[in-house]
């Protein structure tokens, strides 16, 4: 292939961030390639990685103006996967989630700030058991986007955030002989996304 032929395939393949500069697009999270999870200590001696498997998520960002980057996210909160079939049951029980009166976990940005070398950071509310908080995402991402082979448009990022679980009421827990509880306060939110752009 000639060189100056290379150059437009290339080009073709790749688009910069959004791909259409100066306009917001949509983007929604394509479920098989992508993870909602949390982790949090177990014992005092491990960490246990958890996930919810149900879930809607949509972004809209401009490339030209970072800060009108918004996230919206609904999960259901019955479908979390600890891979223990009881300890699933329990979490689903008014002992912590209490899906049958709360079924879902929202969450809503409100404020995109862009930082150096991709990175972000999202303010945002998320509500959990019926109690709203403000937290926020540390992440890198939705700095470049391709086109796979099938036509669509790609991007990826991924995003962590600490929250306490005793500020959204998921207070059960038992001490330990030994000192300590069972189920740590600090939990850990993890996202690892892909997202795929919605056609015009």
């Amino acid at each position: 292939m000639a060189k100056k032929q290379i150059l437009p395939a290339i080009l073709a393949g790749f688009v910069f961030f959004v791909g259409t500069v100066g306009h917001a697009a949509t983007w929604d999270v394509d479920k098989v390639h992508s993870s909602i999870g949390f982790s949090v200590r177990h014992m005092m001696v491990s960490t246990v990685r958890d996930e919810f498997t149900s879930y809607q998520a949509t972004a809209e960002f401009d490339p030209t103006d970072p800060s009108k980057l918004s996230l919206e996210a609904t999960i259901e909160a019955a479908s979390i996967n600890t891979r223990n079939d009881a300890r699933d049951k329990h979490l689903r029980s008014a002992d912590f989630f209490d899906v049958e009166k709360y079924p879902q976990i929202t969450f809503k940005s409100t404020k995109a700030v862009s930082l150096d070398a991709g990175k972000y950071r999202i303010t945002g509310d998320l509500t959990i058991h019926g109690i709203t908080k403000q937290i926020t995402l540390e992440g890198e991402g939705f700095s470049n986007s391709i086109e796979d082979p099938y036509g669509t448009t790609r991007s990826g990022a991924t995003a962590t955030a600490k929250i306490s679980r005793k500020d959204f009421g998921l207070l059960w827990n038992a001490a330990l002989e030994t000192g300590g509880v069972v189920v740590g306060d600090e939990v850990t939110i993890n996202l690892e996304i892909e997202l795929t752009q919605r056609t015009p």
